[in-house]
């Protein structure tokens, strides 16, 4: 695919990722956010980022398996809307739940271990998002895929985080869970395959 193409598809990611926080304010303004507005923008970003997350780790296998190798590509651009989404998803938390009162915001992350692991995975977010620079690439040089395979256990965090979270009907988060599971699936299938070829060349 041309430069000109790819660059449609990244107009194209622009437009549905930031469609989700259009959803948000549009429902803002019309007072539509439900009984508890503070929890619904926070379940809303948080769930935002945790799909966006998911679909920056599928474009390796989507890689893999179509051997379209333009699609990695769009790995930064899909990456840094994840972190947009987490960043929504704590401000609301910090902000609008306890207004930046950090001696109850400690001692809720101390108290729900679910809040701790979403902590973590967001902790674990920001050294990612701050190297996904080309700059930072060229610095890091070998170090920086060394760096951003962290993504693998932000993924895990992230989906414990959503299942912990909900305290009675689990299927929507195992549904995130199940896809994740596949994702790692297919990578070590085609990791397999290639260590076996190398040891038969």
């Amino acid at each position: 695919m041309n430069k000109q193409k790819i660059n449609l598809v990244k107009v194209a990611i622009w437009l549905l990722a930031l469609t989700p926080l259009a959803r948000l304010v549009w429902l803002g303004f019309n007072d539509d956010l439900g009984a508890n507005p503070v929890e619904f923008v926070e379940r809303s970003t948080g769930l935002w980022a945790l799909v966006i997350l998911l679909v920056t780790l599928s474009l390796t296998p989507v890689r893999l398996i179509t051997r379209q190798v333009w699609v990695i590509q769009l790995r930064r651009l899909t990456g840094l809307f994840m972190f947009f989404y987490a960043c929504l998803h704590i401000t609301t938390y910090v902000w609008l739940d306890f207004g930046f009162v950090w001696a109850d915001i400690v001692k809720d992350i101390a108290k729900h271990p679910r809040i701790l692991v979403g902590f973590g995975a967001f902790l674990l977010a920001i050294p990612l998002a701050a190297t996904s620079n080309s700059y930072m690439i060229k610095r890091l040089k070998t170090n920086w895929k060394k760096l951003h395979q962290v993504v693998y256990l932000l993924a895990i965090l992230a989906v414990v985080h959503f299942l912990w979270l909900v305290k009675k009907d689990v299927t929507e988060p195992l549904y995130y869970a199940a896809a994740l599971a596949l994702l790692f699936g297919i990578r070590l299938y085609y990791q397999y395959k290639s260590s076996k070829k190398s040891q038969l060349a």
